[in-house]
């Protein structure tokens, strides 16, 4: 139903129940619940507009609606709860105690033991979610090159434009391990654009 809000981000709260900011954006305020990582990531600031990752979900009782900075932590968190025996605070639990891509890749090798470390993932759950995961995650549509930048809004219009222009994945990934390196500014969209798709172009 939602993809982002972007908006002015206005309040920050932490609570018993968890941790929150709220998102202003076509006249209406939105209370996301996030974690840790996002709730750091994202800053109050009423005169710039904030891009925030959504998902809505729906129980018999109540409607939520959790909030991300990178789309992929989104898709990520979104696959956890197809998981049977994790919801959404399990989900934000194991986000919060791993990145996106380290989560992936944990699932992928079958490092059980490495889950646990997240707050309330025991042994079994652990399994379970590697046993119901690693396929799908295998041939899921994450863009694993994702990986190869440092999250930022960089990352996401770079691939969102090439992933578009049907660049595959792997020559994008490629793309990014050559160029990053030699950039001055990779917070800059233009600029990595620019340069990645000239160094794809160079290729063919």
């Amino acid at each position: 139903m939602f993809d982002y809000f972007k908006g002015f981000v206005t309040d920050k709260k932490r609570t018993v129940k968890g941790t929150f900011v709220t998102i202003e954006a076509g006249g209406c305020g939105y209370l996301l619940e996030v974690g840790e990582r996002d709730f750091d990531a994202i800053k109050i600031n009423e005169e710039t507009l904030q891009k925030v990752y959504v998902l809505l979900t729906h129980r018999e009782d109540a409607m939520s609606l959790y909030g991300f900075s990178h789309k992929e932590t989104r898709d990520i968190f979104q696959i956890l709860l197809s998981v049977s025996g994790v919801g959404a605070k399990m989900a934000i639990a194991l986000l919060n105690e791993f990145d996106a891509c380290d989560l992936i890749t944990l699932v992928i090798d079958g490092n059980f033991k490495e889950l646990t470390r997240a707050k309330g993932v025991g042994p079994k759950l652990a399994q379970k979610i590697i046993l119901e995961l690693k396929d799908k995650l295998i041939k899921t549509e994450l863009p694993r090159a994702a990986c190869v930048l440092p999250q930022s809004q960089a990352a996401d219009d770079t691939l969102a434009v090439l992933l578009s222009l049907g660049y595959e994945e792997k020559e994008i990934e490629d793309a990014f391990r050559k160029i990053l390196p030699t950039l001055a500014d990779t917070s800059n969209s233009e600029e990595v654009l620019r340069n990645v798709l000239t160094y794809i172009s160079k290729q063919v």
